[in-house]
């Protein structure tokens, strides 16, 4: 029986997420398989992978083949160095103890990696925010005084229509003195 370690497809459209099961290649996708050893959620920034390193090493060493996905996974979570190390074990080129100190170096510095890549992303997101902040307060800046400039308009025409007004009603009560005069 060819075993392989694959992902099984779960999740709504356009949203899915997947299971990395240990599965007989003759098996559907997402039909019957041997045992879940994880979760693979591509959705989120960066991708939740979730995995029991041990299983997935188990089988790994016991003959199963991972897709061409899943061993990408792997590579990321740091199995197949841990089986690669394994190997140096057991051809005596190096230690247990000197094994297991490379694969916890590598670690480190992967989580390293990792924190590094959320918190760019949270500044980025910041900064987003920030420079959308600003360019919505200089929009409103610029609506109040296109606002305060068509309200001194309205308030110079009025006044300018008050004076014709004012000017007009002169010119009419002089024009009726003068006709009280004439009279």
């Amino acid at each position: 029986m060819a075993v392989k370690i694959r992902l099984q497809r779960h999740g709504k459209k356009n949203f899915a997420f997947f299971h990395i099961v240990v599965a007989d290649t003759r098996a559907p996708r997402d039909g019957r398989f041997i045992e879940q050893i994880g979760s693979y959620n591509p959705n989120t920034n960066p991708a939740t992978i979730v995995l029991d390193n041990e299983r997935a090493l188990a089988w790994l060493n016991v003959g199963a083949q991972p897709t061409l996905t899943v061993s990408k996974i792997l590579s990321y979570e740091g199995v197949l160095l841990a089986k690669h190390l394994q190997g140096g074990v057991k051809k005596g080129a190096l230690t247990q103890e000197q094994a297991d100190a490379k694969l916890a170096a590598w670690k480190a510095e992967k989580a390293a990696k990792i924190n590094a890549k959320k918190e760019g992303l949270s500044k980025d997101a910041a900064a987003a925010k920030k420079a959308a902040a600003e360019a919505e307060a200089k929009v409103n800046q610029e609506r109040a005084e296109a606002i305060a400039k068509r309200k001194a308009e309205a308030e110079e025409a009025a006044r300018a229509a008050a004076e014709a007004a004012a000017a007009e009603k002169a010119a009419q009560e002089a024009a009726e003195a003068a006709e009280t005069t004439e009279a």
